[in-house]
């Protein structure tokens, strides 16, 4: 391009000057070379032979106008003095006019041609608004990968022109482009909600990948990169639209105010910390027994402690158990502690079965010793983090969390200033263990895509959603409360399942389509699980001032009695008694297991005692406790 201007504007001030009549001048050649040259340096300075030709756009023209102008104006003035004012105007103005008409022209033509040579990619079709398609579509039209063929948007103003380059077609047109254009992408430009997911459900058949991207304004500012396409938002996938939280709720705990929350690290309590960190609290402590975890939470926060000019001592991290009691104290005495979201809990049914004991401990106790330190020293408010799985549980996680909350409601009864109370939700998409992303992994892996049942159903939220209702819950608690989040309606996971390989372009391989590209496998539920949830114990549920949470009562156990039990639970888990901890659970909470004890260790304790019995061995190895069990 330097050697293409360095020929061409010399030349073309040149017919400028021998149009106007002033070519016979001897100043013609020495001028053309001066302005030619000057231009040159001008164009380097802005920055034009930097430029990949192929993605040029309106800033080229601006570029050119303002080294062409000036040097315009100065061969006018020049062939004004030598010649005469009419001659050096008719010069000027076409020098200016031919110039433009150079370096635009020659540029885009550079551009097309560039971009006609280069290999296509894979060809995909931008579907939203016509105009911030074409944002997109320009933007991503130099990357290797990616060739955007066309535009889709079902204004009817719009369908059958032409922007930028880009042809608008209506979304019945979709089918025709994937067979004439080789389509294989549809990237969707509209905002998550009930539009888009509408469009994804009819675009679902279709033999197209269907992804969602970032915010276009926030890929043109360089804030996200075309990597962060996704696949599949959870938000799509859910027939539900999140309610806007209510302001003076999300804050009344929060503002000014020292919060701790424990199991920060873990998946929901790190949801809570960013949301709790945007109300603008005096400190946030963040507890938790894993350092990896709170290193990561720790990080996150300073980050935007940084961003936003944050005091440096806003955020705390802490390492300790919610077990450990005197850790606890010197916790809450130090920083006047004023509310606690209590998210520290075991919470994987399979895994809390093969660990009973240590699942009673942290999730019953540490929720005791938690809410009798909040009580201690005077915290305004704690919010207990439950979950569906309480009500009328049959696995060892489900018993240990409806028992932590009996445990608050027996607290709450006995008296003291704080107010106690529980939110009790569902599963929530990106937690940690969430089916989408395992579903997405087996997917891209080929498969299968494994399914404990074909009829288990679950309730599902997103986790930004569950955790701005759990904030704005635990602020509407009078003491003893529990709410229950109103989840809509519980979703089939095979139609979850489905769903997701159908927006990836795929289809499930069954009996009625033995060509298809995934295949569902039933694996059997797992040890506790059950095939559906509930979120509320019997029908006496209200509703609150926010629609989408609720006020269910529920009967408890007087404190005096909940203390006895609890120590004889205690007791038997000091002793390592699976078999007495679990009759005490069945005891206190309805709880109906439906599998034998799961404990890893107990089993193994009992197959070796089992084994010496039949060998005839005098040693008998028991574990803890078994001596209090032949005496009972």
């Amino acid at each position: 391009m330097i050697l293409a201007d360095l020929v061409a504007l010399p030349s073309l001030l040149w017919l400028s000057m021998w149009v106007a009549g002033a070519q016979a001048e001897g100043v013609a050649v020495g001028l053309a070379a001066v302005a030619g040259f000057v231009a040159l340096l001008a164009f380097g300075w802005l920055g034009l032979y930097r430029t990949i030709v192929r993605v040029m756009d309106i800033g080229l023209v601006m570029a050119a106008v303002r080294t062409l102008l000036p040097c315009a104006v100065f061969v006018g003035a020049v062939l004004a003095f030598a010649i005469d004012a009419e001659a050096a105007v008719r010069t000027g103005v076409g020098f200016l006019a031919l110039g433009l008409v150079w370096v635009t022209g020659s540029r885009f033509a550079a551009g097309s041609l560039a971009g006609a040579a280069r290999p296509r990619g894979e060809r995909v079709v931008v579907y939203g608004e016509a105009y911030e398609a074409t944002r997109l579509a320009a933007l991503i039209r130099g990357h290797g990968s990616i060739a955007p063929v066309a535009l889709v948007d079902d204004n009817p103003d719009l369908v059958g022109h032409s922007i930028d380059g880009f042809e608008v077609h209506r979304s019945s047109d979709l089918p025709r482009l994937i067979d004439t254009l080789g389509v294989s992408r549809v990237l969707l430009t509209i905002s998550p909600g009930r539009e888009r997911r509408r469009v994804m459900e009819r675009l679902a058949p279709l033999p197209v990948r269907l992804q969602t991207i970032p915010d276009v304004s926030k890929l043109i500012a360089g804030q996200v990169g075309l990597t962060e396409v996704s696949d599949v938002d959870v938000v799509d996938l859910l027939d539900r639209d999140p309610v806007p939280p209510m302001q003076d709720l999300l804050e009344t705990c929060i503002r000014d105010k020292n919060v701790l929350v424990t199991g920060a690290g873990g998946s929901i309590g790190a949801a809570l910390c960013r949301q709790i960190l945007t109300q603008k609290p005096r400190r946030l402590i963040l507890l938790d027994l894993s350092e990896a975890a709170l290193y990561n939470i720790d990080k996150e926060m300073r980050a935007v402690v940084a961003r936003e000019g944050l005091p440096d001592d806003l955020v705390v991290p802490l390492i300790g158990s919610v077990l450990n009691r005197a850790r606890l104290r010197d916790v809450f005495e130090s920083y006047r502690v004023h509310t606690v979201y209590h998210a520290a809990a075991y919470k994987h049914v399979p895994l809390v079965e093969y660990n009973m004991i240590e699942g009673v401990q942290n999730n019953v106790f540490g929720t005791l010793y938690t809410a009798e330190e909040c009580l201690r020293s005077g915290v305004e408010n704690m919010v207990l983090v439950s979950t569906d799985k309480a009500v009328n549980p049959n696995s060892i996680m489900g018993a240990t969390k409806r028992l932590a909350e009996l445990v608050l409601q027996g607290l709450q009864q006995r008296g003291g200033g704080t107010k106690l109370s529980i939110v009790r939700f569902g599963n929530v998409l990106g937690a940690s263990g969430s089916i989408v992303p395992l579903f997405v992994e087996q997917i891209r892996g080929g498969g299968p895509v494994t399914i404990t049942h074909p009829e288990v159903t679950r309730y599902f939220m997103t986790i930004d959603e569950a955790v701005s209702l759990v904030i704005q819950a635990g602020s509407m608690a009078h003491g003893g409360d529990v709410f229950a989040l109103d989840m809509g309606k519980p979703v089939r996971v095979l139609d979850l399942a489905e769903k997701i390989v159908a927006l990836m372009g795929l289809t499930v391989r069954d009996d009625d389509n033995p060509g298809g590209d995934v295949e569902v496998s039933y694996i059997g539920l797992r040890p506790a699980e059950k095939l559906y949830e509930e979120l509320a114990i019997g029908r006496n549920v209200t509703g609150t001032r926010h629609p989408m949470i609720l006020r269910a009562r529920e009967e408890f156990i007087p404190w005096p009695e909940l203390n006895a039990i609890l120590e004889r639970i205690g007791q038997a888990g000091a002793d390592f008694d699976c078999e007495r901890t679990r009759r005490l659970l069945e005891l206190v909470v309805d709880y109906e297991p439906i599998e034998d004890v799961e404990d890893l260790v107990w089993q193994e304790a009992r197959r070796r005692r089992q084994s010496s019995t039949l060998s005839g061995s005098n040693v008998t190895e028991l574990p803890r406790g078994a001596e209090a069990r032949q005496g009972d």
